[in-house]
């Protein structure tokens, strides 16, 4: 601690024995050891709390860590792997059933639109010129598109 040898305790112990005298050096050294281990014994209780207070330090880090693991492992028991397919599947037919209920919606509305300008034009012409049955229905089916026209004209325009 203090780097003292042999040497240097020889040195002192001569100076003390010439200063204190023969007399008094066994009360002294008596004395000078009580408060070595007075000193010892305080520098052993500062080391013993600081070593402590380190483990409390530690110990505080793994309880964190314990706890967190814990919290983690119990994140992981409440999992159900079946639920959460369950959960992705639905979610899976609601979009398709909605994607379903949108498609049919926009291709009943286009679709009916165009084939009923075809059909007019079609079978308006099939109409004047066969003039067979066949070509009656599809006048018919042309009506609704041509509100207020001669069926017989296929451009729908008034003689």
């Amino acid at each position: 601690m203090f780097e003292i040898g042999w040497g240097e305790l020889l040195i002192i112990g001569i100076v003390a024995l010439i200063a204190i005298g023969p007399k008094e050096l066994p009360g002294v050294l008596r004395t000078l050891g009580q408060w070595m281990s007075k000193l010892r014994r305080m520098a052993s209780e500062f080391q013993s709390q600081f070593h402590e207070a380190m483990r409390e330090a530690e110990l505080a880090d793994l309880k964190k860590q314990v706890d967190d693991m814990t919290s983690q492992a119990q994140s992981y028991a409440n999992f159900d792997p079946v639920s959460e397919v369950r959960r992705e599947l639905e979610s899976t037919q609601q979009q398709i059933e909605s994607a379903m209920i949108e498609k049919p919606a926009a291709e009943t509305t286009s679709p009916p639109v165009a084939a009923q300008a075809n059909a007019a034009s079609v079978g308006g012409e099939a109409g004047v010129t066969a003039g067979s049955d066949a070509a009656t229905p599809s006048a018919a089916e042309a009506e609704p598109a041509s509100i207020g026209s001669d069926p017989a004209k296929p451009d729908g325009k008034p003689a």
